[in-house]
């Protein structure tokens, strides 16, 4: 593993990303939690779209991270920073981009 100059706490904030979309995916769950309760917790549709959306800037944020922590600690030159930064930004809006498609396929189906 490359980078190290911010101790690669930057992964901090992509396993927030992550655990934020589990919540969203498990939002209608009536699966029992082991505790009596709805694993879901059945927020309403704008509120998902809120967590959506910082799914999607604590991704960016993230890769900005990720980008910069590699740039500092001497392994990316100028040139490898801009274009892998390009390159990972691209790649992560192609994947929202993959999710929103998903999104509107399942609605269109049901």
């Amino acid at each position: 593993m490359s980078g190290g100059f911010y101790e690669h706490r930057q992964h901090i904030i992509d396993d927030i990303a992550e655990r934020i979309q589990i919540e969203i995916e498990q939002n209608d769950s009536t699966e029992d939690d082991g505790y009596g309760q709805d694993r879901g917790r059945h927020y309403s549709p704008l509120v998902i779209d809120r967590m959506s959306e910082a799914v999607m800037a604590l991704r960016i944020a993230y890769i900005y991270a990720q980008r910069v922590d590699w740039l500092l600690s001497g392994d990316d030159s100028e040139d490898s920073f801009l274009r892998r930064l390009d390159e990972d930004l691209v790649h992560e809006a192609d994947a929202c981009a993959n999710d929103l498609l998903k999104g509107w396929a399942a609605i269109c189906h049901s």
